[in-house]
């Protein structure tokens, strides 16, 4: 009767847990999903902490593409803001897999699948909460990527499980003894039991830092089944895929929570979990299972790489249908034909009231203007959307037609302290890897080259500006450039475009427009700021004199 009231009060505790466990599930999907209601349409309001996107190269650097963004161009457009504000993903694999398409744009027209699955969740709006919940539930508490500890995995050969086969056969022998000899069998046992338990928390704690990954991937494994109730016929050929995939790594995931069930999340006291933890210990159950998912895990590689790529890419497509939503009227479909850059109104993303601003070229574009008049934004917003056009089919504007390109940039340079390059050396560099780009026989290259050759002095800098441009010009670059030295405005108006940006000075205030305007700049107010700022009006007035007087003579004396 003792035993019978024993195995009910544990049964109690237990299910007591389990309805607590699925109240708070439940409670935390309701407010989940009010919270994403009300937010659809809006900008992402996530706060990083410092190591929360450290896993998110994982995917990317495993996946290389006939092209992509270098780390140049990424950073001198700020491309981790980009991704910041385009991030709606709420899965590990998600937020990889959006980094990556960000940093790979497609080298041809072939987003009809991808349109059909952004367009559908945009657009049905139970559907897409239904699949946030189980993206939410797959989580992003996983602080490397998967691909991180595969790596590191694949070079360690000791998973073998000959060992604790052993121990457990020479305890099972111990317990046999113990029928005829009850207190050698008994010694034997507990000294064997003892060893165990000796070694168990050394190699625990070794597999520790992997239990977070192996719980991630069990997690987007689970999840497939629920994809497939769904039954989304939009969806069907990626959730068929994801299934069959699922099903072969169901050794993987059969008892898993063996290993799973770890006992620094015993806070609670069950006595239950208690026991179980102390026969891991004393058995090395879980240790053994670690060892078989191991194996399974690196045999089965390839359909771990599918499942965690159709999760990521259909959590990366939610997030651009959000990022579509938060831009409802501001965004369109680019199209990719014949030979120009045309843009309408396009405008930075993120940048709140941007002013839109168009290009309609075949050459390309140099634009001179003051400083602050927006002739970087300018770069940085046709380079953005060309982007954004050509991975996440996306353009923030109100048209957009050009050819599939490579995209570089030179623009946010900085001197390189530790390898000893100045700025002037750092920049040539920068400009040379474009002119290498393009003798690749492949897509046209457009570039964005911001202040050409800033780094050295007047005369050569304008002279081997001059030759620079003009070989973009001559080998088919579609180049934007922006630069203070109207001169070259004169020297390259066969081979570009001419516009500007330009600020009006008046009553010590400016004023900036920020619109493009064709042709050179006529108003210099680079001298006229200084006044602005407060600077002594005779060095204002002087140096106004000196520049005029240049302009008429030829010569500073």
């Amino acid at each position: 009767m003792e035993v019978l009231i024993f195995f009910a009060v544990m049964f109690g505790i237990w299910f007591l847990a389990y309805a607590l466990g699925y109240r708070d599930r439940k409670i935390t999907e309701k407010y989940f999903l009010k919270k994403t209601i009300d937010n659809f349409g809006q900008a992402p309001n996530r706060e990083y902490k410092h190591d929360d996107l450290d896993h998110i190269m994982g995917y990317y650097s495993k996946h290389k593409e006939e092209f992509q963004l270098d780390d140049t161009t990424w950073n001198d457009l700020n491309m981790d803001g980009v991704f910041a504000r385009m991030n709606y993903c709420l899965s590990s694999s998600g937020e990889e897999y959006l980094y990556y398409m960000l940093r790979s744009p497609r080298q041809k027209d072939d987003f009809d699948k991808h349109e059909k699955h952004v367009d559908f969740f945009q657009n049905n709006d139970e559907i897409r909460q239904k699949f946030q919940i189980i993206f939410y539930h797959m989580g992003r508490r996983t602080r490397y990527s998967i691909y991180d500890y595969i790596d590191y995995l694949g070079s360690v050969s000791d998973f073998s499980n000959t060992k604790h086969f052993i121990m457990l056969g020479l305890m099972a022998a111990a317990l046999l003894l113990m029928v005829f000899n009850f207190t050698a069998g008994f010694i034997t046992f507990v000294l064997l039991a003892l060893v165990n338990l000796y070694f168990y928390f050394g190699k625990k704690n070794e597999i520790e830092p992997y239990l977070a990954s192996f719980a991630y991937i069990l997690r987007v494994i689970f999840a497939t089944s629920d994809f497939e109730k769904m039954n989304v016929p939009e969806l069907k050929e990626d959730i068929d895929e994801l299934t069959k995939a699922a099903k072969k790594l169901r050794s993987f995931t059969s008892g898993a929570l063996i290993l799973m069930n770890n006992s620094k999340n015993n806070m609670g006291g069950n006595p239950i979990e208690f026991v179980f933890d102390f026969f891991k210990m004393v058995t090395h159950i879980d240790l053994i299972k670690f060892n078989q998912m191991y194996r399974q895990l690196i045999a089965k590689k390839d359909e771990l790489d599918k499942i965690i790529t159709i999760t990521g890419k259909l959590d990366a497509e939610i997030s651009i249908a959000c990022f579509r939503e938060s831009f409802k009227d501001f965004y369109c479909l680019p199209k990719f034909e014949g030979k120009e850059y045309k843009g309408e109104a396009l405008i930075h993303p993120l940048i709140v009231d941007a002013v839109p601003n168009g290009v309609n070229t075949g050459k390309g574009l140099l634009i001179t203007g003051s400083n602050a008049s927006g002739k970087s934004t300018f770069l940085k917003t046709c380079a953005l959307n060309s982007i954004l056009a050509q991975t996440v089919h996306t353009v923030l504007g109100k048209s957009y037609i050009a050819p599939i390109y490579r995209i570089y940039s030179s623009m946010a340079l900085k001197d390189d302290i530790f390898g000893g390059d100045s700025y002037y050396i750092v920049e040539i560099k920068s400009i040379k890897r474009i002119l290498d780009a393009n003798k690749e026989n492949s897509a046209p290259v457009l570039c964005f080259v911001d202040e050409v050759l800033r780094g050295t002095n007047t005369i050569e800098r304008i002279a081997a500006s001059t030759q620079i441009l003009k070989t973009f010009a001559d080998n088919k670059v579609m180049c934007f450039a922006a630069t203070h030295d109207i001169e070259l405005t004169a020297l390259l108006k066969e081979q570009f475009d001419i516009y500007h940006f330009e600020g009006n000075v008046t009553d010590n205030d400016v004023h900036f427009d920020y619109l493009i305007k064709e042709g050179p700049a006529t108003n210099r107010n680079a001298i006229k700021l200084l006044g602005v700022l407060g600077y002594d009006s005779n060095i204002v007035n002087n140096a106004q004199n000196l520049a005029d007087k240049f302009l008429e003579t030829g010569n500073w004396a």
